[in-house]
């Protein structure tokens, strides 16, 4: 039998430590006692409707699930170290809101916290709203669907991942980034992918300066740009581009083919530089 905890305000340090297959639903997380670690180590237990304000509420927590819950700007360091989690519905605030977390499921949750997401295995999210800062930092085996995201540097060092029909507005995404695969998606932010290995991008739209430089194994499926200065510099790239590109800048190898450029610059290049650029309908600078 599931035991129910309902209708309750808990604010003492471990309240609720070592929960294992229990229901906790319509409860308070606050307090004067200011209390930490309210569901350490639970396992199996469901949290719904519950609202939370104080710090480290779900670490070691297994097989758990969160609806429609708050945890707001005080909710510091909110789950780490857990493994199977599904959040549905939740409002996901304070620093650190998820790190260092196995196979996480993510759906409709609006998210705003700081280094959301770091060293996580595993980590899916569907609908989702989030603004954070290193967003996603050192995780592997991705996939994001329908996700909205604001912020800075994100997807620093992901490795495996599949992103779909997503909005980003962040710039430094994808920085050193290993087999990511993007697609329908809008991508707009300064310095996109640099260092990147195995990053590909199909009917994206890319928006900002100085895109996509220093990667390797680089692959443009039908993408458009919109402000893409310096583009490609040093990349091992092959590229299909629609529609008109402001500059192609010493790629390293490979070969992009675009309909217009405003300037391809092949000059005071630091290492061999033998990418081809093929302009379809436009004459180049």
């Amino acid at each position: 039998m599931r035991k129910i905890y309902e209708h309750n305000t808990y604010d003492e340090e471990r309240a609720l430590y070592n929960l294992v297959d229990s229901d906790v639903v319509n409860c308070t997380f606050a307090g004067p006692a200011d209390g930490e670690s309210a569901l350490k180590e639970c396992r199996g237990v469901t949290v719904k409707d519950c609202a939370f304000s104080l710090r480290y509420p779900l670490w070691h927590a297994e097989r758990f699930r969160l609806e429609r819950c708050t945890m707001d700007e005080l909710t510091r360091a909110a789950l780490w170290y857990t493994k199977d989690g599904y959040i549905s519905g939740c409002k996901l605030g304070g620093i650190k809101a998820l790190r260092e977390c196995d196979d996480t499921v993510l759906e409709h949750c609006e998210i705003v916290s700081p280094e959301f997401g770091w060293r996580c295995r595993g980590v899916e999210m569907v609908a989702c709203n989030v603004q954070a800062e290193y967003f996603l930092f050192e995780c592997n085996n991705i996939k994001l669907k329908n996700v909205k995201m604001r912020g800075k540097y994100s997807f620093q060092y992901v490795e495996n991942a599949l992103i779909e029909d997503c909005e980003f507005d962040t710039k430094d995404a994808f920085w050193h980034a290993k087999n990511m695969t993007v697609k329908n998606t809008v991508l707009r932010g300064e310095y996109l992918g640099w260092y990147s290995e195995g990053l590909t991008l199909v009917n994206c739209h890319i928006v900002g300066t100085q895109p996509l430089c220093y990667c390797k194994n680089l692959t443009l499926i039908n993408c458009t740009t919109e402000g893409c200065d310096l583009s490609f510099e040093y990349s091992d790239v092959n590229a299909t581009i629609n529609g008109n590109i402001v500059s192609i800048k010493n790629p390293r190898s490979g070969v992009i083919t675009v309909d217009g450029a405003d300037e391809i610059i092949q000059a005071d290049c630091a290492m061999p530089c033998n990418g081809q650029v093929i302009v379809k309908t436009r004459k180049c600078g």
